[in-house]
């Protein structure tokens, strides 16, 4: 894994360049607009003026961040749709875990940092049980550290 590289859904790319595409064509001119409307309004040293600039300030951080992360995107494989059982946790795996000694099984799907939502069941491949995770297989126990201690995880399905 390069430095940059930045792993994605199809679905995670497709809402970078949505993104990137509001910022290009909605949000950047809508600044220009606002930056020019304080200009002849010879506002140039209030509030509202410096209050626009670093609006376009971060607009334009956004927009290379985006460009960065859309060149370097490596698409992970989508395995929602798998039919047959995976033996090894690779991104993209969707795994059913469950803690040693709990009574809930939990599901993840393991994705890249930049689209990782644990409330939906996305965990990142850089967090602790992603990484624990990652080159196991059915029935292997996990075990990482967290600031509550360490967790151990038996894994039940991977697909």
């Amino acid at each position: 894994m390069a430095p940059n590289d930045t792993y994605l859904t199809t679905e995670g790319l497709r809402a970078l360049e949505e993104e990137l595409q509001d910022l290009r064509n909605v949000r950047r001119p809508e600044i220009v607009e606002r930056i020019q409307d304080s200009k002849e309004a010879g506002e140039l040293e209030n509030a509202e003026y410096e209050k626009v600039k670093s609006e376009q300030g971060f607009i334009e951080g956004r927009i290379k961040e985006l460009e960065s992360m859309i060149q370097n995107a490596i698409i992970i494989p989508d395995h929602s749709n798998a039919k047959q059982k995976s033996s090894v946790i690779e991104l993209g795996s969707m795994v059913k875990v469950q803690r040693v000694g709990g009574k809930k099984p939990e599901a993840y799907t393991i994705v890249g940092s930049t689209e990782a939502s644990p409330t939906e069941g996305k965990i990142s491949n850089e967090s602790p049980l992603g990484q624990a995770l990652l080159g196991k297989s059915v029935d292997d126990e996990v075990e990482f550290a967290v600031p509550a201690g360490v967790q151990r995880f038996k894994i039940l399905t991977v697909r």
